[in-house]
């Protein structure tokens, strides 16, 4: 498409950070955005840019057959679009909120009710990334949905569809968080851990930097070993790692700070040795956590 007039229409309701960088790299790339938000005033940056201020949730909706949603949760999607459920027949909602996925799938029943189709989706970058090659979105739902507006889904970032079930995609999001979450918490803590001891926190910090560079590699064949349920010890066995996890939860508890993050790692020590495994790799921690 080499002309703006050939770009579909788009809605996106909901403008904090993330709805307003959707919105801007829509129009960056020759979409009409029309735009709703609760509180009026947040789309005037983006309206300055060139997208249509909607009076009403229904008036948003008329307005494109494609809406995205960028809410805090669907709790606010179904607050929002139960303002306007005649305007729903025949959209598509896309809906690129954060919640459960037993929630995703609960809310494409509800739209289905009303006549309109759900596509999830999960996106992997902060706001100041959408649109960029680093941004990738995940999405799940109706594949001829997806297929039809693809192009469009594109200028967020790299569109990758992971199957019908509405929760496939919510369920990518949280893992990937479920990794990014930790992590970030684990480097906190280990920066608190050193500074008790009176570590600037500059001074580790290109010593953290290096370990999360560093932990791909440990991450090679693993997947296989979980696949297979074979965990050789020949590397670092549970029994070993685990005394690890017991030391890092004495000097924490020895420094005063907070110890919750690691004793819940030394859990899975404790348990996966009590379980048979101690002469096992560290992946079989996989057993004792897939199984309650």
């Amino acid at each position: 498409m080499s002309t703006n007039d050939t770009r579909e229409p788009v809605t996106v309701i909901g403008l904090g950070p993330m709805g307003q960088a959707m919105t801007t790299a829509l129009l960056g790339a020759g979409h009409p955005v029309t735009v709703w938000n609760r509180t009026a005033s947040r789309a005037d940056a983006v309206v300055a840019k060139g997208a249509t201020r909607a009076a009403t949730v229904a008036d948003a909706l008329a307005a494109s057959e494609i809406v995205l949603l960028s809410l805090t949760d669907y709790q606010a999607m179904d607050d929002i679009l139960s303002t306007a459920t005649d305007s729903l027949a025949g959209k598509l909602i896309v809906n690129l909120s954060s919640d459960t996925p037993q929630r995703t799938v609960e809310a494409a029943r509800w739209l289905s009710d009303h006549g309109a189709r759900l596509l999830v989706g999960g996106v992997m970058v902060s706001e100041e990334l959408v649109g960029t090659e680093q941004s990738y979105v995940f999405y799940s739902g109706p594949r001829d949905s997806f297929d039809a507006h693809e192009a469009t889904l594109a200028v967020l970032g790299r569109p990758d569809y992971r199957g019908e079930d509405h929760a496939l995609a919510q369920l990518y999001y949280q893992a990937q968080l479920d990794i990014f979450l930790t992590s970030l918490a684990a480097y906190l803590h280990a920066t608190a851990l050193l500074k008790a001891a009176g570590v600037p926190e500059p001074t580790f910090a290109p010593y953290a930097t290096e370990m999360f560079d560093m932990v791909s590699y440990f991450l090679r064949g693993i997947a296989e070993q979980l696949e297979r349920g074979d965990y050789p010890g020949d590397g670092a066995s549970v029994t070993m790692m685990g005394a690890t996890a017991d030391h890092i939860v004495g000097a924490s508890d020895a420094a005063g700070i907070d110890a919750t993050l690691p004793r819940a790692v030394q859990s899975y020590y404790h348990r996966a040795i009590a379980a048979g495994h101690g002469g096992n790799g560290w992946p079989s921690l996989y057993e004792v956590i897939r199984k309650r």
